[in-house]
């Protein structure tokens, strides 16, 4: 059996603009105008529009749906799209959702970043599938998502 390999390709940090958008009890649209991503070979500023559409699905977990623009410290334009899988203990989402800051514990937080981009610098993001785990998760009053994200080989 072959194991799957990964690279590290970057940390994502986005921040929470405003208050979500609650269309009904399964889905909530969570806006993001700003936020950094860094890596070894690519840092830039997420810029709007940007969103996280999240629905509640049965059993309980939730399913994110994210567009997201970035534009890279050297001018470069990069469209990014994942969905995910959230899992996260009533009693731990509870407490993020009241401000606290999950950091890991608690929760199953993964997605699948693709990448589109005609800046030939950064054509390599077309090729490439990508894995994302959340590593930090706040609710509220500043409240963000940051990811760490791999290239998978």
């Amino acid at each position: 059996m072959n194991a799957v390999a990964t690279d590290y390709l970057m940390m994502l940090h986005a921040p929470i603009a405003g208050a979500p958008q609650r269309i009904d009890d399964t889905l909530t649209i969570f806006h993001s105008d700003s936020g950094r991503v860094e890596g070894p070979r690519i840092k830039g500023s997420i810029l709007p529009p940007t969103a996280d559409w999240l629905r509640v699905v049965p059993g309980g977990s939730l399913r994110v749906d994210a567009r997201m623009s970035i534009r890279t410290d050297d001018g470069a334009d990069i469209y990014a799209q994942y969905g995910g899988v959230i899992v996260i203990a009533p009693t731990d989402f509870a407490r993020m959702a009241s401000g606290e800051t999950l950091v890991g514990e608690g929760m199953y937080f993964i997605t699948t970043p693709v990448f589109q981009t005609a800046d030939s610098r950064y054509a390599w993001l077309n090729r490439i599938q990508a894995i994302g785990r959340a590593v930090a998760l706040k609710g509220g009053e500043g409240g963000y998502v940051r990811y760490e994200v791999f290239t998978v080989k």
